[in-house]
C-alpha cells in the first residue's frame, strides 16, 4: 500500500512538472508570435549589418578601415556631403561650398534643399576654402572621414587618419565620377546597397531626360575654358575629370583631335596654346564656363574665332549666376536639381549645327 501511494506521488510530480515545462514553451512561441513582424526582422538585419565589418575600402591614398557602422560622418571638399545627405545621413560636419554659393552660407542650393528636408537648420560647416580647417574636423569628433571627390594631399591625408579613417579618391584627385563618389562614399558608411540603389535610381532619371533630346547622342565636344584677358592660352578638362565624364554619359565623345595631346593620363585638366587652336576643329560643341560677353570675345578674336564651333554658335556656356555653374561637377543631388537646365544647355548650342 505504501509502494501504491510512492509510485502515485511521483507519477502526480512528474505530470505537474511537464505542464510546467508546456506552459513556458507555449508562452515563448506566443511572445514570438506576438511580437511585431518589424522588431523581428530589426533583429535579423542588425545582425546583418554588423557582420559586413569591418569594412576595408582601397583608394589611391591607402586604405580605410571602417570597424563598425559609423554614427558620425564627416565629408570634406567637393559634394561628398551630398552623397550624405542623398543616403539620408546628416555629416557632423562638411566643407562649404567654394564657388556657385549666393550667399554667406557655404550650402548650394540642392544641398540646403536637402538639409530642410531631412530636419537639419544648423549645419556644421566648414569655412576651410583657404586649407582644411583640421581642428574643426577633429572638434567633430567623427568615426569616418569621407573624401571620394576631393584633391587632398598625401600629407593632408596623413594628418586626416590621425583624426578617423578616411576614404579618399580611387585613383587620382578630382578624378572621381559621381558613381564612384556614391559606391565609395556609400561604402564608408556601411551602406554599401544603399549605394547601389541610388546610383539605379539616377541612372534612370538621367536616362528619362535624356531621351527628349536626341540629338545630342554621338556628337563631339570639348570642355574648353575662355580667359577674357589671355586668349593664347587655353584651359582643358580631359575625359577623366567628372565634368567631361558626366557628358559623355550623354552620349557625347572626345575628338581624338583633343584626347592625343594627353600626356599624363592621370591629369584632369591641359593647357592649349591658341596656336594650335585646329585641335578643336572637330568639335561639334564647346562647353566651358563663361557669359555671352565672354563669347562675343572669343568670336571677334582672329584666331580663336576661326574654331566652327565658336563660329556658328554651338558653345554652352555657363554662367556664373547659374547653378550648373557648381553642377557641373555632378553628385546625385546636383544632377537631379540641374539635369533640366544642363540638358536644354547643350540642346540648344547642337541644334546651331543644323541651322
Amino acid at each position: 500500500m505504501q509502494n501504491k501511494k510512492s509510485l502515485l506521488l511521483v507519477w502526480t510530480l512528474v505530470i505537474t512538472i511537464a505542464l510546467v515545462l508546456f506552459g513556458c514553451s507555449s508562452q515563448s512561441s506566443t511572445d514570438e508570435a506576438e511580437q511585431p513582424s518589424d522588431e523581428r526582422e530589426g533583429s535579423e538585419t542588425a545582425t546583418e549589418t554588423d557582420s559586413q565589418f569591418p569594412i576595408t575600402i582601397n583608394h589611391a591614398l591607402g586604405e580605410a578601415v571602417i570597424e563598425s557602422k559609423p554614427e558620425r560622418v564627416v565629408t570634406i571638399q567637393w559634394a561628398n556631403q551630398d552623397v550624405a545627405l542623398a543616403l539620408g545621413v546628416v555629416p557632423v560636419g562638411f566643407s562649404a561650398a567654394n564657388f556657385g554659393v549666393q550667399d554667406d552660407s557655404g550650402l548650394l542650393p540642392w544641398t540646403k534643399e536637402k538639409l530642410d528636408e531631412l530636419g537639419e537648420a544648423a549645419p556644421n560647416v566648414f569655412h576651410d576654402t583657404d586649407g582644411l580647417d583640421f581642428e574643426a574636423i577633429a572638434d567633430a569628433n567623427p568615426d569616418v572621414i569621407l573624401a571620394a571627390y576631393s584633391g587632398i594631399t598625401t600629407e593632408d591625408y596623413e594628418t586626416l587618419i590621425e583624426i578617423a579613417p578616411v576614404v579618399a579618391y580611387p585613383t587620382a584627385p578630382w578624378a572621381t565620377t559621381w558613381r564612384e563618389q556614391i559606391e565609395f562614399n556609400a561604402a564608408g558608411m556601411g551602406m554599401q546597397a544603399e549605394g547601389e540603389q541610388l546610383i539605379e535610381e539616377t541612372e534612370e532619371l538621367i536616362a528619362e531626360k535624356l531621351s527628349a533630346y536626341p540629338q545630342i547622342n554621338g556628337k563631339k565636344v570639348v570642355w574648353v575654358n575662355f580667359s577674357a584677358t589671355d586668349l593664347s592660352q587655353l584651359h582643358i578638362y580631359t575625359p577623366i575629370d567628372s565634368r567631361v565624364a558626366f557628358l559623355e554619359e550623354f552620349g557625347l565623345t572626345y575628338p581624338e583631335s583633343v584626347t592625343d595631346l594627353i600626356t599624363d593620363p592621370e591629369s584632369y585638366s591641359l593647357r592649349l596654346s591658341a596656336e594650335n587652336v585646329e585641335s578643336l576643329f572637330d568639335a561639334d560643341i564647346i562647353v566651358g564656363y563663361g557669359d555671352d560677353a565672354l563669347y562675343e570675345t572669343i568670336k571677334a578674336d582672329p584666331i580663336l574665332g576661326k574654331i566652327p564651333a565658336v563660329e556658328r554658335g554651338s558653345v554652352a556656356f555657363i554662367t556664373s549666376e547659374s547653378p550648373l555653374v557648381a553642377a557641373g561637377t555632378p553628385n546625385p543631388l546636383s544632377i537631379a536639381y540641374t539635369i533640366d537646365d544642363y540638358l536644354e544647355l547643350i540642346g540648344e548650342a547642337i541644334d546651331k549645327i543644323e541651322e
